[in-house]
């Protein structure tokens, strides 16, 4: 008899077919996202789960499922997951990264540039009908080329943002990160570590791309914002939470910072409300990997994890993506 497993929210139907090959299936075509009951007794009896970020596994969810051995996000974060938990009841978990992280760092630069250049600001007005003639300060913004990034965490996409900035804007790039980067990879990102005091103060334009963790929760909130250059922009690709986004719409709304670039938020789908009444600021909906190329990239990966960890596959039991590659040894 085929292990089961869920896939617990919509994903392409090639990939759930591609599981069914291996297990029994209970997928979720109408993309419902499960409260935590609903997602205890939809796991009942599931070997394992294709999660995405959405979907919390804790403590509460693993002791009401202790059959569960694998648990496989369809994203690089993953703060939805309390892996100490699934780590001491035994569970694997897994992530997909690296399938994403150029079009994640594509994304970025292209919301940095629009917050810098008021593109959104600009399309709204033009939209209204208030276009009705040229002036010479019109929606004047701050150049890309030749200013300073600031990156805020440099793993992966922190590193392919640094290499755009530096080698297709002359962008002078500087850096913090819990450890400096090997020598090799600081010249091929052409990037100076400095500590987050001065990343602050000299960044022209700021990217955060550090992961989240109850440590990195509210980094930049309003003593770090007054830190920044009154015509700096501040853009967040990496998770909600590391923003304070109450004190980030105050400085928005006083102009203590010039614009923000925002993709993720605390408590998405909810958006502060603050924010969408500051016209310096563009929002978009956690879309920074959803090219169908790369959503498609990353399904596969997380099928693959979860074929891999529950024994079938040509890597059975070595999926390629582990969290906590321990409770893989015997």
């Amino acid at each position: 008899m085929k292990p089961s497993v869920l896939v617990a929210r919509a994903v392409f139907p090639e990939v759930v077919e591609r599981l069914r090959q291996h297990f029994e299936v209970e997928d979720n075509p109408a993309d419902e996202v499960f409260d935590k009951p609903e997602l205890i007794r939809r796991l009942q009896g599931k070997a394992g789960a294709f999660t995405t970020g959405s979907v919390v596994i804790d403590a509460e969810v693993l002791d009401a499922n202790p059959q569960l051995k694998v648990v496989a996000n369809m994203a690089v974060g993953y703060n939805n997951f309390d892996v100490p938990a699934c780590t001491a009841r035994g569970v694997l978990c897994t992530n997909t990264p690296d399938v994403l992280t150029e079009t994640t760092a594509d994304f970025g630069f292209a919301l940095m540039m629009a917050a810098a250049r008021r593109i959104s600001e600009s399309e709204h007005y033009l939209r209204r009908g208030e276009w009705h003639k040229w002036f010479y300060d019109q929606f004047t913004g701050s150049d890309i080329h030749g200013a300073t990034l600031g990156v805020l965490g440099m793993g992966r996409i922190g590193q392919a943002i640094a290499r755009r900035g530096a080698l297709g804007f002359g962008m002078r790039v500087i850096y913090h990160n819990r450890s400096c980067l090997a020598p090799d990879i600081e010249s091929q990102c052409r990037a100076t570590y400095v500590d987050k005091e001065r990343l602050l103060r000299e960044s022209d334009h700021l990217v955060i791309v550090m992961p989240y963790s109850p440590a990195a929760h509210h980094a930049i909130g309003a003593p770090e914002l007054a830190l920044m250059k009154p015509t700096a922009t501040l853009t967040n690709i990496a998770r909600g939470g590391i923003v304070d986004d109450a004190a980030l719409a105050r400085a928005l709304a006083d102009k203590r910072i010039a614009a923000a670039g925002l993709d993720v938020y605390e408590g998405e789908p909810a958006v502060h409300p603050d924010l969408l009444k500051v016209p310096n600021v563009v929002l978009t909906p956690h879309i920074a990997s959803a090219t169908v190329a790369t959503r498609r990239a990353m399904a596969d990966l997380a099928a693959d994890n979860l074929i891999a960890a529950l024994g079938f596959g040509p890597n059975a039991g070595k999926p390629p993506t582990p969290l906590n590659p321990e409770v893989l040894r015997p």
